[in-house]
Parts: structure tokens; C-alpha cells; sequence
């Protein structure tokens, strides 16, 4: 007899990731100018690591991990962050990596981090838990990083992304494969909540449920408790998978129109590299709005700071050009108009 469909569709879904991680490395291996190695020169076996809260997405992902790293030969460890904002938050960060250990995983680590208030509580505690993960990631060398994101935290993502008014990246979600190199890996973006909880029950692992996920002092918190039930109930069921769907056209659009602005903007610069107004102008809105907001970040905006609003007013410096001054940008970055160019540097 078969294991439960629950834990069959988690383990499948890790199993493909694998794969595709053991593909990326071979074809990597056979880049144009390495050097071939022997036999006696191979690599070690890829380690990739799972960050566990303890929740039910994450355990799940990690026993689907346990049992599919080896068939693979892959090695696998976990990472555990205690962010410190709740009490007894460090005992709970050492009990989960010991039911890490206890599911089979080698290396495993308790990472302790503070967290700041730029951004935001929920902001903040991203911006310290990925940190911790790369470094964690760089200190053993590892290939990837899974993480336990679902379906419906896709589905909450694009909702974020849609209230924020921040454009059709935004609606685009979390993808699939992300960070440096690829560092990150979602297995779960097409499979919902419930099944990594059923799992989970089926296979007898404990699951912590963080009290953070639902307090409505959150914005996340309160839109998987309020906002998409009444969407669902306005709407009829299928809103969360819609959503995720519309993530994954999004993404194919907004990557489509990356590589178009990519191509564009060597086309639009003189030859001392300054944009050139006219040439911007002629060009679709979606496709210079992305050259302005990449030429703001590599003058040293910061891209988490930089809001469709800001890139709007630096846009209207080509299309409604009255002589207005110049535009000043998160990072200490101005644009302003000077004799047809438009300059974006610091100020």
C-alpha cells in the first residue's frame, strides 16, 4: 500500500525540485571553458537545506526532504530562525532542530537573530530570517534552500501585491526558483495549505502553529483570516487558485517585458551613457518605466524603497516635461532633466 495521497503529492513535489537542482548543477558542470573533472576530482554530494519554523508547511517539507535526498544522493540539512519576539521563542527553535535531527537531517542549525523595525514588523523579520538563511547557506556550502510556501501564500502575496498598486511584478508572486544563484527553491506554490497539514497528521509530526499567523495586528495574518474568506464567500470557491494562476501569468509577462527593457536600454543612451529623453519617450510606458527604475536602483535607490510612485513622477520628467525640478528617490537618489538627458544619480 501506498503512502497517503497527502504525503504522495509533498514528495513528488520535492522530488521534481530535486531533480531540477541536480540538472541546473550539470549543466553548470558542462559550461563552455571548465575543465572537465575525473572521476577522483567529483564534488561531494549537493546538500540542500530546509528552513523549518516548525509549522505545518515546513515540516512537511522537511520529511518530504528526508526521504527523498538520499534516493537522489543528495545530502540534506535544516535551518531553524528564532527571531526572539515571542517568549520562549530560543526552546522552541531548539526543539524544532531537534525534530529536524530526528527525522534524519545533517547539518542543522539554530539560528538567533534581531530583528529591526525598518519596514515594518513583518518586513523586518523577513529581511533578518533571509539573511540568516544566506548565511547559513554560505557557511555550508549548500546548493539550495527549500521553503515551505504554499499555494495559498501565493494567493495572499498577489492580494498584498494588488493593494499596494506596485505594478504587474508585484501581482507576479513568489517564484518558484529565487536568490542568488537559485539559491531558493518553493516546491509547494502549486500545492494548498491543507495538504501539508494532512501530511503532517498522517506521518505524526508535530506542528507548531506560530499565534503570529493569526493576529490580526498583522496585515498577512489578517487577510488569510478575513480577506480572502469574504473573497471566497463574494466569489465562490477556486479564488485561491485563481490567484495563484494569475502569479504565474504575471510572472511569464513581467519577465517578457524585463528582457525587452534589457534590450532597450543600451539603445536609448548616447555615447557618454546618458538617457536620452526622446528615445525614452518613443518607447512603450511598461518598457521605460523599467529602464527608469533599473538606472534609480543602480544609482543606488534601494529596490525594497522604490514604490510605482516614485518611478511615475520620474516618468513624467519624459512625458510631461514643464521644466519641473528634479525628482528626489529613495537612497538619497535625484533625477532631474538637463538638456534632453535625464541624469539619475546621487545627490
Amino acid at each position: 500500500m501506498g503512502p497517503h495521497p497527502a504525503v504522495a503529492a509533498i514528495r513528488l513535489a520535492v522530488r521534481h525540485v530535486l531533480h531540477d537542482l541536480l540538472n541546473d548543477q550539470q549543466t553548470t558542470s558542462r559550461a563552455p571553458g571548465l575543465v572537465e573533472q575525473t572521476p577522483h576530482e567529483r564534488r561531494p554530494s549537493p546538500l540542500v537545506l530546509v528552513a523549518c519554523s516548525g509549522g505545518a508547511d515546513s515540516m512537511a517539507l522537511a520529511s518530504a526532504l528526508a526521504f527523498e535526498a538520499p534516493k537522489l544522493g543528495i545530502r540534506a540539512g535544516g535551518v531553524t530562525v528564532d527571531h526572539g519576539l515571542q517568549p520562549g521563542s530560543d526552546l522552541r527553535a531548539e526543539e524544532v532542530g531537534l525534530r529536524l535531527r530526528q527525522l534524519g537531517l545533517d547539518p542543522v542549525d539554530s539560528v538567533a537573530v534581531t530583528v529591526g523595525r525598518e519596514g515594518g514588523p513583518e518586513a523586518a523579520a523577513r529581511d533578518a530570517r533571509y539573511a540568516a538563511l544566506d548565511a547559513a547557506a554560505l557557511r555550508h556550502a549548500a546548493a539550495a534552500v527549500l521553503l515551505g510556501h504554499t499555494r495559498d501564500d501565493q494567493a495572499e502575496t498577489v492580494l498584498l501585491g494588488l493593494a499596494r498598486g506596485s505594478g504587474i511584478r508585484s501581482l507576479s508572486g513568489m517564484a518558484a526558483v529565487s536568490g542568488a544563484d537559485g539559491r531558493y527553491r518553493r516546491p509547494f506554490l502549486q500545492l494548498d495549505r491543507q495538504t501539508a497539514r494532512k501530511a503532517c497528521m498522517v506521518q505524526s509530526l508535530p506542528v507548531w502553529d506560530d499565534p503570529h499567523n493569526a493576529d490580526p495586528a498583522y496585515t498577512r495574518s489578517r487577510l488569510r483570516h478575513e480577506g480572502l474568506p469574504a473573497l471566497e464567500k463574494a466569489l465562490g470557491k477556486g479564488v485561491v487558485e485563481a490567484l495563484a494562476r494569475t502569479a504565474q501569468l504575471s510572472r511569464d509577462d513581467a519577465d517578457a517585458l524585463d528582457a525587452w527593457a534589457g534590450q532597450a536600454d543600451a539603445t536609448v543612451r548616447d555615447a557618454t551613457g546618458l538617457l536620452e529623453c526622446a528615445k525614452l519617450y518613443a518607447l512603450p510606458p511598461a518598457v521605460r518605466r523599467r529602464i527608469l527604475r533599473r538606472a534609480a536602483i543602480q544609482a543606488g535607490a534601494p529596490a525594497g524603497s522604490l514604490f510605482a510612485r516614485h518611478i511615475e513622477e520620474v516618468d513624467r520628467l519624459i512625458t510631461g516635461w514643464r521644466g519641473q525640478g528634479a525628482i528626489n528617490l529613495p537612497g538619497k537618489v535625484v533625477a532631474q532633466r538637463q538638456g534632453g538627458r535625464l541624469v539619475i544619480r546621487q545627490g
